[in-house]
């Protein structure tokens, strides 16, 4: 890894991290009682939180795709629910923008394909901004459609059009052009999506409308998708998971906090080690989220005097908090006791894996 590289990742990786908890005290402030201004302050923080996130997440794709190594993660998606993550995903910004957001699906509603969804949506992304962007007063219509089955696959095709009184050659313009034209965060999603179209072999092209203004369109071929098995049934919990958090760091805690609140979990704090094992002994925990590098005891230590205690407490499910989660890292607190590693900074997606790791299938949907 060259000295640029290197700085590259570790940069945008501390920037993520303090963003992500930024995000996460916006998010616990706005349920808050506040003022009107404070309120109109704490939006516009959370706003422009967002867009560094986003604008850090695309250049890594960005980078990661121009090295030829963008992973793809086909799965079982049924078509007409992408669309209405697509609409999900937009519907917001588009509001912000005075623009109406149009979102369609053309094709039988039970179609299902093997395809990645997040890079799908990210295509969608590059396209949709693109068009919100150039449209001034009017709408975007986004929609995908089967356009054929054949030999086990399915082709797609996907259209974005600005209607109204759109900036002429929005969605045609250069990467450079459209930078010029509607920042920095539109060129890169726009560069984005046209990086992943071509990693998954599809095409794309622009149209010109006859009324004015031009349509978006891109298609590309996804295997059929066969109906999954029959999932089992689901069993309940009588009670929330209740989860200790130990980290010096009071940002990382609320983030820890707020994420179990998001799955009605209950949670305590600890600010190190020691506070952690004296709090373990209670052994009303169903799950310990351990910091590694703490004052006075780090998380290692914790886990292992945790381990030593007599009684059910020390059986208490630890799982490592940390942003050092190499491998021979992992290898390390799973030797000290843990039972897995999530990695900082902490999303609801790692947290649901962590409670089903700890807790079983069952608790962990039931929070």
């Amino acid at each position: 890894m060259s000295p640029s590289e290197f700085f590259f990742d570790h940069v945008t990786e501390e920037i993520r991290i303090q963003v992500e908890g930024m995000l996460a005290l916006t998010e616990r402030l706005c349920r808050q009682h506040l003022s009107a201004d404070a309120v109109a302050c704490v939006e516009g923080i959370d706003e422009a939180a967002h867009s560094v996130s986003r604008l850090l997440s695309t250049a890594r794709d960005l980078k990661i795709a121009a090295a030829e190594q963008l992973a793809l993660n086909p799965a079982r998606h049924q078509l007409r629910d992408l669309m209405d993550e697509v609409q999900e995903r937009w519907i917001s910004r588009a509001r912000e923008s005075g623009v109406t957001l149009l979102v369609a699906y053309e094709g039988d509603p039970a179609a299902a394909a093997l395809v990645d969804a997040h890079r799908l949506h990210q295509i969608f992304d590059g396209y949709i901004g693109q068009a919100i962007s150039g449209v001034r007063h009017g709408a975007v219509e986004a929609s995908l459609q089967v356009v054929s089955a054949q030999a086990g696959s399915l082709r797609l095709e996907g259209r974005v059009r600005g209607a109204g009184e759109v900036v002429d050659g929005s969605l045609s313009g250069s990467i450079e052009e459209i930078a010029a034209r509607f920042g920095l965060e539109t060129a890169m999603g726009a560069a984005l999506g046209q990086r992943i179209l071509q990693a998954l072999d599809g095409l794309g092209q622009t149209e010109r409308n006859a009324g004015g203004g031009e349509t978006a369109v891109f298609t590309l071929l996804a295997p059929c998708a066969p109906e999954d098995a029959a999932e089992p049934a689901e069993t309940a919990s009588d009670r929330a998971a209740h989860v200790l958090i130990v980290d010096d760091n009071a940002t990382n805690r609320m983030v820890a906090e707020t994420l179990c609140e998001m799955f009605d979990c209950t949670a305590e704090t600890a600010v190190d080690g020691v506070e952690a094992v004296e709090l373990a002994k209670s052994g009303r925990f169903d799950l310990i989220l351990m910091d590694i590098k703490m004052p006075r005891m780090d998380g290692v230590d914790a886990t292992r005097a945790i381990r030593a205690l007599q009684g059910p407490a020390s059986q208490t499910p630890i799982i490592a908090l940390t942003a050092n989660a190499d491998p021979e890292d992992a290898a390390g607190y799973i030797a000290a006791g843990m039972i897995g590693v999530v990695e900082k900074p902490m999303k609801p997606e790692s947290l649901l894996r962590a409670l089903q790791q700890a807790l079983g299938q069952g608790d962990a949907k039931a929070a």
